[in-house]
């Protein structure tokens, strides 16, 4: 595998390089379907060979049966190695897990050591496998996994224990050319009004995404107190991890707190999460385009979940002006078992594998264009 990283550690040098660049991403090339834009989205860069990487892959968030990673990969490990093969027989180079606070944080300061070690060996089947990992981090999924310690924690605490994390992870992962960003945090919301909990109340099936960076502001500015976090995790990345990619999972929403031209200057590229809708596609890239503010855009999550299969694959051939990357998802059914089952759920999941495929080999034919500098 390629690193994307450069060769003199410089965590910025894969940026920089995308920055001069104003080429359109490879897999924008490739579309037959959508006529080519003016606009130029920022490629990512291969360490060595100066190819265009486009990160293409899945969010492997769960499995099919509702289970987070951790839940089963000790347990059932050839479940997890048999789940990248069938991913990189997809065609993904990029696969997005995350991990779970209380899974790695066992108490204030005290890292779960057996957690690291199978995180360890998840780098190494990645590895094997030919994937890249995005390790999205400080997830709290599950109310009732949470520490009642963790939970208790003012805001100062919270980010000590927070930035512990990382500087954890970041331990065991720096030698691995498998990882391709760390992910800060999944989905954060500095909230304009004090909140009574760190998590925002709505759930999905049972999970809670969103979690708030402060529960009271006291007079600060919104976007102030998102950079300031920001800056406290990568600095506890980089006392171990100096150059690696970092990013941040954002809402497609601008007033979140997380203001995308502020972060933009602490992070490596912007990743986004954007579920296009029936008869709106032009809204999603209405959001997409708030996103666009200079460095590369990866759209880090998406699905057909409110609008057709067909819908999305015009999402992403028309988002190619604007991002450099796609990540759906995958939970654990390979295509012939999605084929065989009558639940509309995996009839939907078949028809999107059979369209993130089908992109796919859009992308093997393309042919980028030339640089113009």
């Amino acid at each position: 595998m390629t690193i994307i990283s450069p060769a003199n550690k410089n965590p910025l040098r894969v940026l920089v390089m995308a920055l001069l660049a104003t080429v359109c991403c490879a897999t924008a090339a490739s579309s037959q379907t959508t006529a080519p834009s003016t606009q130029r989205a920022k490629p990512f860069i291969l360490e060595g060979t100066g190819e265009r990487f486009v990160p293409w892959g899945f969010n492997y968030d769960r499995d099919f049966k509702l289970r987070l990673l951790e839940d089963y990969w000790e347990s059932e490990w050839p479940t997890v190695v048999e789940d990248f093969k069938e991913m990189k027989q997809l065609g993904a180079n990029v696969v997005r897990v995350h991990l779970q606070f209380a899974k790695f944080v066992e108490a204030p300061g005290r890292a779960n050591e057996k957690s690291l070690e199978h995180l360890a060996r998840l780098t190494k089947l990645a590895e094997e496998t030919g994937l890249y990992l995005d390790l999205t981090g400080l997830a709290c999924y599950r109310r009732n996994d949470i520490p009642a310690w963790f939970d208790a924690m003012d805001e100062a605490a919270r980010w000590e224990q927070q930035a512990f994390f990382w500087e954890s992870v970041a331990r065991i992962c720096k030698q691995s050319p498998a990882v391709f960003v760390y992910d800060l945090i999944n989905e954060p919301v500095v909230p304009a009004e004090p909140v009574q909990t760190w998590l925002d109340p709505h759930e999905l099936s049972g999970f809670s995404y969103v979690q708030y960076i402060s529960k009271d502001i006291a007079g600060r500015k919104r976007e102030d107190v998102a950079r300031d976090w920001v800056r406290k995790m990568v600095g506890a990345i980089r006392k171990e991890d100096p150059g690696r990619m970092i990013t941040v999972g954002l809402l497609p929403i601008v007033g979140t707190g997380f203001d995308p031209k502020v972060i933009a200057r602490e992070v490596s590229y912007i990743s986004v999460h954007v579920y296009p809708h029936t008869g709106k596609l032009s809204e999603a890239m209405d959001a997409l385009k708030q996103f666009s503010v200079g460095k590369p855009v990866v759209v880090e999550e998406t699905f057909p979940i409110s609008c057709s299969t067909e819908e999305l694959g015009e999402f992403i051939r028309q988002s190619r002006s604007l991002a450099s990357g796609w990540v759906g998802f995958y939970w654990g059914k390979s295509t012939r078992e999605l084929a065989q089952s009558n639940e509309i759920g995996d009839s939907v999941t078949l028809s999107w594998l059979n369209l993130f495929q089908s992109i796919g080999n859009e992308m093997k034919a393309g042919t980028p264009p030339s640089d113009s500098r």
